[in-house]
């Protein structure tokens, strides 16, 4: 009988409620006080730092760079402008192509780094047609086809012709050797 006695007094028996302390209060209330407090600078640190892969890639527009009846079969040197942006920097570098004509007339533009340790390249320094790098001796042929040192042709940029003048684009890897 004594069993079931202690069995009905232990369900007569309020239940324990588990109870937070004054110091438990406290500490998750500063604790998420402070983290609250902490995402005001952080979310737009974090917003800075992605900003740049949300934002769309704009399409490299090609730049006018000079007439086209100025363009021999000799290559020449001609500097032009463009627009970029990089994450938040903008700038407007200064670039350099070898312009000339290819045995069927038409135009093309060679990217002056050599593809060897990228110094700038020459045209016809030794009196040989042929484009030369002062670093390391890199000889490459009208084309951009390399003949020694290099492991790669010059790349070329894209080129389009307008209103009778030669506007060039990105840079691509050679497609004339």
């Amino acid at each position: 009988m004594s069993n079931q006695n202690n069995s009905n007094e232990a369900a007569h028996q309020p239940v324990k409620r588990k109870e937070m302390s004054r110091r438990q209060f406290l500490a998750y209330t500063l604790g998420g006080a402070s983290a609250f407090m902490a995402m005001g600078p952080v979310l737009p640190m974090i917003r800075f730092a992605v900003d740049p892969l949300l934002t769309k890639e704009s399409q490299t527009s090609f730049v006018k760079v000079v007439e086209e009846s100025q363009v021999t079969a000799e290559p020449q040197e001609f500097d032009f402008q463009i627009h970029q942006v990089d994450g938040w920097y903008e700038s407007d570098p200064k670039l350099t192509a070898w312009i000339s004509r290819d045995e069927q007339g038409n135009v093309f533009a060679l990217s002056p780094v050599c593809k060897h340790l990228g110094c700038t390249i020459n045209w016809n320094t030794q009196n040989d047609n042929e484009y030369h790098c002062p670093c390391h001796d890199a000889k490459y042929t009208k084309e951009g086809k390399n003949l020694a040192v290099a492991p790669n042709p010059l790349d070329e940029y894209e080129v389009e012709i307008r209103d009778g003048f030669v506007y060039l684009g990105p840079v691509v890897p050679n497609q004339h050797v």
